[in-house]
């Protein structure tokens, strides 16, 4: 990125010849002479160098002493340094000049020597020019991303409420003896869509905490009865529209423990059960699996219904890469998916999907086993 001025050459010297000999060879860069350190700290200020020739012969204060000033300034941190002479060059360089240089070069010699100095001194100022691009590329992506996050907030805080009062006389007219069976079909609909969107909302919403590190398990040492507990709570969050498959749970008893937040759990539990649904028909079946692994207990949900496309699984758990048109009608955002990986790895398990096109799929997901840390009553538990 060019600049809109020309770049300034200093010449600090005892002779004004020696500038303008050096502006000819130089026409793309505007050389200024200055007679002295005093007259150079305060030309500096006004209008700072890319390249400073100090010829160790100026008069007055020497060089050496102001240097150190100089390259003290942030305004002169892209500015380069050339000494010049024969003698007092070493104290030049201590002081912190960048290169040295005989008064006996040829002037050739010198201007490519200050031409390369410009070139680092643009190089210098084009990398300035693109961290501050990329900063206020950051504070703009840091803006955005707290107006995003006010708004998820307003949008679960605010329509939560309403969308549950909703669902509830929903569900009161539909258990009406009064309200013909064509339009209680239609309240049913009507109440899953609702549940729908308010699984949506609340899944966005711990999307965004588990992402900015903002949610706090509250872990228990669960066991099997636990379990089967926790698979039946989301049975129940998931819907009416469950009530159209067969749903088979199979919790082995006498699993080891293993430490989980319960309604996180039972959050990803209502998840998975309600994807399965979603692309399953009526009369589907949905299987329900939690077994004892080597070092974990594992979570089986399992159905039959029309499967993944093999291209689909890379990006399946990322929210809103994926979307896909399920036998229903409605576009899977893939946010439920999003918010069940990020939680299964915030417990510290793993989670995937085996699939076929066709022949269903099974969602597996293991929590670690309890550790004698993880509780304070671990050892009471187990005895």
């Amino acid at each position: 990125m060019a600049s809109v001025d020309p770049q300034v050459v200093f010449v600090v010297s005892r002779d004004r010849a020696r500038a303008s000999l050096l502006a000819p060879a130089l026409p793309s860069a505007e050389v200024i002479y200055i007679a002295d350190a005093e007259t150079l700290l305060r030309e500096a200020h006004v209008r700072p160098p890319q390249v400073t020739l100090l010829y160790t012969d100026t008069p007055g204060v020497p060089l050496a002493q102001v240097l150190p000033l100089l390259r003290q300034r942030a305004e002169l941190a892209g500015s380069h340094w050339l000494a010049v002479g024969t003698q007092g060059l070493g104290a030049l360089l201590a002081a912190g000049a960048d290169a040295l240089i005989s008064d006996t070069t040829p002037l050739e010699a010198v201007a490519l020597q200050v031409k390369t100095m410009l070139a680092r001194a643009q190089q210098h100022h084009d990398n300035l020019e693109r961290v501050a691009q990329l900063q206020r590329r950051m504070d703009t992506w840091e803006h955005e991303e707290r107006i995003r996050d006010q708004l998820v907030h307003m949008l679960v805080h605010d329509l939560k409420n309403p969308i549950a009062a909703v669902m509830g006389l929903l569900e009161v007219v539909e258990d009406d003896s009064r309200v013909p069976d064509d339009s209680r079909d239609l309240i049913k609909v009507a109440r899953d869509e609702t549940q729908h969107l308010l699984h949506l909302a609340v899944n966005m919403l711990d999307v965004r905490k588990i992402q900015a590190g903002k949610m706090n398990l509250r872990r228990e040492l669960m066991f099997s009865p636990m379990f089967a507990e926790v698979i039946e709570l989301a049975r129940g969050d998931v819907g009416s529209g469950l009530r159209d498959r067969h749903v088979r749970v199979e919790v082995e008893p006498g699993l080891s423990p293993a430490s989980a937040d319960p309604e996180i759990l039972r959050r990803v539990m209502a998840n998975l059960i309600s994807n399965a649904m979603k692309h399953t028909t009526t009369g589907g079946v949905i299987t329900l699996i939690v077994r004892q692994g080597k070092e974990d207990v594992q979570f089986l949900i399992r159905d039959d219904g029309e499967g993944i496309p093999a291209e689909d699984i890379p990006n399946l758990f990322a929210a809103f890469e994926q979307s896909r048109l399920t036998l229903h009608g409605r576009f899977d955002t893939g946010m439920g998916l999003a918010f069940c990986k990020l939680a299964i790895e915030e417990h510290g398990g793993t989670i995937f999907v085996e699939s076929e096109r066709g022949k269903g799929a099974t969602f597996t997901f293991s929590l670690p086993l309890a550790q004698d840390g993880d509780d304070e009553d671990f050892a009471e538990l187990l005895n």
